[in-house]
């Protein structure tokens, strides 16, 4: 199911993955104290009994939080309207406040969970935000910081919460039992992990729109590409855009008998040329210059000039 809620569109399916983002409003904090903290642990767990959520990391930070997680339902806007409001509406009158608490929507990443290394990717991502945010000393573990999952996959399975699932990164990141000897090599591996120096290594997380194998991207702009209405945008609308416009080219090329490298000898105001063009803009967003690459006619202005004078 595909949530059809303005700007950014939420694609919803059984057993998808997230990782949910969001900021109080203009940057101010959304826990006070640390009873706050556990208000929205507390509030993280109630939403996660009623939408069936399954918590793979969370981190707690002073104006934002960052959430991994999964639905089995595909009921990720039901369950964050829910969770959200509930823990305002907790704040505000914990504090004698009203109003807004986060800032506009939240950003929900969709992450392949098929165990190719981006759930880990993600995770780590998540665990190694107090470090990124100069929150923990060089001489500091990852384990002081007490507010995210990661101190929590260091206890045994009885002293999580319930609905924090660990055996998915676990797997992943190959350690095959969640015993004493595994948390030791989960905490070892994360330690080695940190001292990691990749600055770009985070970029798609922080503004991407998904985080996976191509093969999963296409499958999701197949999900998406009807749902799309006029109030949608963003990097989503680019993507399905291209998806389709690359679909409408290939189908001309062979239709009109056409292959790449045939394309390079015919004159760049070929009739065959012109008339693919003129179907890719009058069915697409595609600028002038990406149809010019594509069909090797030039530069922006004189394809568009050379339809014209057709």
């Amino acid at each position: 199911m595909l949530s059809a809620m303005a700007r950014k569109l939420r694609v919803e399916y059984p057993g998808a993955m997230y990782h949910v983002m969001n900021r109080g409003d203009r940057r101010e904090p959304i826990f006070w104290d640390d009873q706050d903290r556990n208000r929205f642990l507390e509030t993280l767990g109630e939403a996660c009994a009623k939408a069936d959520w399954q918590v793979h990391a969370y981190c707690l930070m002073g104006n934002h939080f960052h959430l991994v997680l999964e639905t089995p339902h595909g009921n990720l806007v039901a369950g964050m309207k829910w969770f959200l409001g509930t823990y305002t509406s907790r704040f505000n009158r914990r504090h004698k406040l009203f109003g807004h608490l986060f800032s506009g929507r939240y950003k929900a990443l969709i992450v392949d969970g098929s165990g190719t290394g981006y759930l880990r990717t993600v995770c780590d991502n998540v665990h190694l935000n107090p470090v990124r945010a100069g929150l923990l000393s060089g001489q500091q573990a990852l384990r002081a910081y007490p507010w995210s999952s990661y101190g929590e996959y260091l206890k045994p399975p009885g002293r999580r919460p319930g609905w924090l699932r660990v055996d998915r990164l676990l797997g992943e990141m190959r350690i095959p039992k969640d015993t004493g000897a595994g948390r030791r090599q989960f905490e070892r591996l994360m330690e080695e992990r940190r001292l990691a120096k990749n600055p770009g290594q985070w970029k798609q997380i922080r503004r991407g729109w998904f985080l996976g194998e191509e093969s999963f991207r296409a499958e999701l702009l197949e999900q998406m590409q009807e749902h799309l209405g006029a109030h949608h945008g963003g990097s989503e609308r680019v993507e399905t855009a291209m998806a389709k416009a690359e679909r409408l080219l290939a189908e001309e090329l062979e239709r009109q008998g056409l292959g790449e490298g045939e394309l390079a000898k015919r004159r760049k105001a070929d009739r065959k040329k012109q008339e693919i063009a003129q179907r890719l803009r009058s069915e697409t967003t595609m600028t002038w210059a990406w149809i010019a690459s594509h069909l090797q006619m030039g530069t922006a202005g004189y394809a568009a000039n050379s339809l014209r004078q057709r």
